[in-house]
């Protein structure tokens, strides 16, 4: 497998923030609603191993096959482009500004949270044989999940509240960590196995992935969790995005911009590039004909 090195890591993340901000509405949406949709799928498999095996760590350990398929599809994470859009603009990429940066959040935000609801729903129908019968083990374990990760957290204050933000911050530095891990090879195998790594560890410990949240805590609204929308949104979905751009910003996004991407070096390493070719070009033309 290649290695793509630190330097020209920094640069694909750049041109990839850049690619983001100016695809199409459509493209944009499309993209996203996969990839909410299959995450959540993925989350629903995690659960499901944990409740019939019980035991996480086998959860945790294939949870990430979902991650991996979306990223080899092609498809976009809020969690992603929180990390990958703002290093296209602060390198002043042309034509990317603060309200395409924006524009490309909310896109994804909305799409992701539409897939996620959609395997939320579907998902809700199978453990409950259609909303004819009281949810299964799983079922039940989604709702459990809910309760404890949103009344749990307002019932502890201002430390539930701080928790669940570092939570999502750890959670975000893991998952981007992974998505630029993945640029780093450019074969298959190593993608994955470079994805795999940090998204099982962002499972295990139990961090707050807001994608992952657009699913679990619908789901668990669904499937009778004792509750609301307003304490999904208010102590859990709200602070994790907060978390998560922080995380992705911070902990990765920045520190690679920050201490491998030379911008003026890479012009100028370009630009003495195509005058070698160029001159290349120009002797190989005045060499006579055999």
């Amino acid at each position: 497998m290649s290695y793509v090195p630190p330097a020209e890591l920094a640069r694909k993340m750049i041109e990839a923030g850049e690619a983001k901000v100016h695809m199409s509405t459509k493209d944009t949406l499309i993209r996203a609603y996969m990839a909410g949709a299959i995450l959540a799928l993925a989350a629903a498999f995690a659960v499901t191993i944990a409740v019939n095996t019980g035991q996480f760590l086998i959860g945790a350990l294939l949870f990430p096959v979902g991650f991996c398929m979306l990223y080899l599809l092609g498809y976009n994470l809020l969690t992603g482009v929180f990390t990958l859009v703002p290093l296209a603009w602060i390198a002043r990429r042309p034509g990317v500004t603060l309200r395409g940066l924006l524009r490309n959040w909310g896109l994804v935000f909305i799409g992701n949270f539409a897939g996620a609801m959609t395997t939320a729903v579907f998902m809700a129908i199978i453990l409950t044989m259609g909303f004819t019968q009281e949810p299964d083990a799983v079922g039940q374990k989604l709702g459990h999940i809910g309760e404890a990760r949103t009344l749990g957290y307002a019932a502890a204050g201002f430390g539930g509240m701080l928790t669940l933000f570092v939570r999502a911050v750890m959670c975000n530095w893991m998952v981007s960590t992974g998505v630029v891990a993945a640029m780093m090879s450019d074969s298959v195998s190593g993608k994955i196995m470079a994805m795999w790594m940090p998204i099982l560890v962002f499972f295990y410990l139990g961090f707050e992935h807001s994608i992952v949240n657009m699913f679990l805590f619908p789901a668990g609204i669904l499937l009778g969790g004792e509750f609301t929308w307003a304490d999904y949104f208010l102590y859990n979905e709200i602070p994790t995005v907060l978390g998560n751009l922080v995380g992705g910003i911070t902990f990765v996004g920045a520190m690679i911009y920050a201490t491998h991407y030379r911008g003026g070096q890479d012009a100028a390493g370009q630009g003495a590039a195509r005058a070698s070719s160029a001159g290349r070009g120009t002797a190989a033309m005045l060499q006579p004909a055999e």
